[in-house]
């Protein structure tokens, strides 16, 4: 595949796959997704490759979620909807080696469940973590809602999601959102260093214990199949497109009038 939207390396046994999107903040279309899946199953299954980096380019955001200008009732390629996002978050679960996700600034909305799959979270204090999905007439009715509320509890969880708030760095370090915070100049330096012991370890022990880790909360993915089908009806309701509405044309949304 001729990736256009993803840049993608390996050095050292260490896969490094980045979103290069950095004018839209890394948020992601169809084709970035694709794009996405294509590399992750790439790295995965290389045996050359002990651990994988998913990051984003530039210093302001990992990933800002879905690309509201590839909006048009649905998203462009085979849609945000279900398909392939679901895909997306499958692999980066599936694949048998472990996937560090290096925040450096925003990862809101689609991209806060990106970086919260991910087996392990590095980030730079300049980082922001937060949900927008009820204030954009959306939401992740599957790992970002279910599983989140494993990583940090289900009283966290709900507030992240209903209140819609940004979280600094740190207070995502304290409730356990993320494993580490650096500095931002020591950013790479931190997630090159563990790399560095992961590749050391026993791959096919690492491929055992990250599906023992799975197994307890596959079931998320028939929550996340099942909400996914809802959500592409309620993406076509009236009360969803007036999130995208008043995104674009900068204005609080009145949710209220075209409630379901």
């Amino acid at each position: 595949m001729d990736y256009q939207d993803i840049l993608f390396r390996v050095n050292d046994n260490v896969a490094h796959i980045t979103i290069n999107r950095p004018k839209v903040m890394n948020a992601f279309r169809g084709q970035t997704c694709e794009e996405l899946i294509h590399a992750f199953n790439r790295a995965g299954w290389d045996k050359s490759v002990g651990v994988i980096v998913f990051g984003g380019a530039g210093d302001r955001a990992f990933c800002t979620g879905g690309d509201q200008s590839a909006h048009d009732g649905q998203y462009d390629g085979r849609g945000i909807i279900g398909l392939p996002v679901e895909e997306l978050q499958g692999i980066i679960r599936e694949v048998p080696k472990p996937v560090i996700a290096r925040v450096q600034g925003y990862a809101i909305g689609g991209g806060n469940v990106l970086a919260t799959i991910c087996d392990l979270t590095i980030a730079s204090e300049k980082a922001i973590f937060g949900q927008v999905g009820p204030k954009m007439g959306s939401v992740d009715p599957g790992f970002g809602t279910a599983y989140l509320a494993r990583v940090v509890g289900e009283k966290k969880a709900r507030e992240i999601w209903y209140l819609c708030r940004r979280y600094t760095a740190a207070e995502a370090l304290a409730m356990g959102l993320v494993n580490k915070v650096v500095p931002h100049e020591d950013l790479d330096q931190e997630i090159a260093a563990w790399c560095a012991e992961i590749v050391e370890r026993s791959p096919t022990a690492i491929a055992i214990a990250k599906r023992s880790f799975n197994a307890d909360s596959d079931n998320i993915k028939g929550i996340s199949g099942m909400g996914m089908q809802a959500l592409t009806m309620y993406y076509a309701s009236d009360e969803s497109k007036e999130g995208v509405r008043a995104f674009n044309e900068k204005r609080k949304p009145d949710f209220r009038k075209h409630q379901i």
